[in-house]
């Protein structure tokens, strides 16, 4: 059983930073093809609404199938707390299998309208093409990320995020150096490919980065992920979670999505801008999303274990350090508020664009932290469909009636950012209410 000294400082942090500086990974791979590409020296602008454009596509489909990772770890975690997890040894294997399969479906019917997928965004002529050159490098790396996430949460439900950590850092760097190498080229030796380099450096760093990860749960644990029958009794309860979760992811990117719309609609120099605001907003997520990995997986034990006090004192002390987290970075915000929106362009327009919204982005980081670090702590905890009626009534109830009374109002730009902050806090204190609501009565009576 996992006693209630474990909840210190120490051990959450063991767990969170790694998770951190895992997490931060896929936003630094954004960030680095934005900065990167948004400074190519022929059709910069083009090609970095381009990179928003698609970046934001293949995040909705790898959200909605990557889910299952939550799923795994939230199972895993509790069958350890509760000291049955060779019960679930065959589960992962049984999960991943599926969600692989359902990630080729997927991946298949996209390619025969890509065109038309993209036209939903608004795109159209040099945008459009290399909207659709990029995606189609870039998507053979869906399959690949869905399997390094599900692998992730195995080794977050055995309270292990040191292990992503590594992987991750492995695939940014290697992604980093690429960019510099395919998207500029080598004089005499590789040929510059501008944004289709960025997309050829962000596939062979997911494939490295699977690879790798198979190899450390072949080598560092006992979960096999050899297809075994017959189907564990745990599959039908991770396939509603998962599903929960696949409804949930939906409605967060219908806000992401539309957001992504309406700037694209507003001309190339605003979609410029939301792509650099967006990459910052969920490299700052994920940065803070740390403490909800934390709260993951050991919220998940803490539960297994029937330990209510540990579970009470786990919320509150990671809620106060996701909120020092954001503290720190809304004060480097501040002080790097221009230098920041130079890294990602020289375009003047597209820069005075990014510095009239920023400072919403900025002020809106606590309540960011209040809605990750519980959205994490639910995941653990198994209330996927609770998360799920939290984000349905933030996106449809939130986010777009603020949106568009906000562009009936005239406020443009300004719009699409005050509805984001409006989603956060529906999702923050929706949690906030829950877990109180359910918990309370549970820890007085132990």
């Amino acid at each position: 059983m996992l006693t209630r000294t474990a909840v210190t400082f120490r051990n959450i942090n063991n767990l969170a930073i790694p998770a951190t500086i895992s997490g931060i990974a896929e936003p630094v791979l954004s960030i680095t093809d934005t900065a990167i590409v948004g400074n190519i020296p022929v059709d910069g602008l083009e090609s970095l609404a381009a990179a928003g454009i698609v970046g934001s596509f293949l995040s909705m489909l790898i959200w909605v199938l990557g889910q299952t990772r939550s799923a795994i770890s939230a199972i895993i975690s509790q069958y350890l707390g509760a000291k049955r997890i060779k019960e679930v040894e065959n589960l992962p294997a049984q999960a991943i299998f599926f969600n692989i399969l359902l990630s080729f479906v997927i991946l298949g019917s996209t390619i025969f309208i890509v065109e038309d997928i993209f036209k939903l965004f608004e795109a159209s002529g040099k945008i459009l093409d290399y909207c659709i050159s990029y995606y189609s490098i870039r998507v053979w790396g869906f399959p690949l990320t869905l399997f390094t996430f599900a692998v992730f949460g195995i080794f977050r439900g055995l309270q292990n995020t040191f292990y992503p950590m590594v992987i991750a850092l492995i695939g940014a760097g290697l992604n980093i150096v690429l960019d510099f190498i395919l998207v500029y080229g080598i004089e005499d030796v590789i040929p510059a490919m501008y944004l289709e380099g960025a997309a050829w450096a962000s596939l062979i760093s997911q494939a490295v980065m699977a690879i790798l990860v198979f190899f450390l749960l072949k080598s560092k644990t006992n979960i096999s992920l050899k297809l075994r029958f017959p189907l564990n009794h745990e599959l039908k309860r991770l396939i509603f979670m998962s599903l929960n979760l696949f409804v949930r992811a939906l409605a967060l990117n219908v806000a992401l999505i539309v957001a992504v719309r309406e700037a694209t609609a507003l001309g190339d120099r605003y979609i410029g801008a939301h792509t650099i605001a967006i990459n910052l907003w969920l490299f700052a997520a994920f940065f803070i999303d740390g403490y909800g990995a934390a709260g993951n997986s050991m919220g998940g034990r803490l539960l297994g274990a029937k330990d209510y006090k540990g579970l009470w004192k786990l919320a509150k002390k990671i809620i106060v350090y996701g909120l020092m987290v954001s503290l720190v970075l809304m004060l480097i915000g501040f002080v790097f508020y221009y230098p920041l929106g130079r890294i990602f362009s020289n375009e003047t327009i597209v820069l005075n664009t990014f510095y009239s919204i920023f400072f919403i982005v900025i002020l809106g980081l606590p309540m960011n932290t209040l809605a990750f670090v519980f959205d994490g702590l639910f995941k653990g905890l198994g209330e996927m469909k609770y998360l799920r009626n939290v984000l349905l009534t933030a996106t449809f109830l939130g986010f777009l009636p603020t949106l568009y009374i906000g562009k009936a109002l005239g406020w443009g730009f300004y719009a699409i950012w005050i509805a984001f902050v409006v989603w956060m806090a529906i999702r923050g204190f929706a949690l906030v209410f829950k877990f109180r609501r359910k918990f309370r009565p549970l820890l007085q009576k132990t």
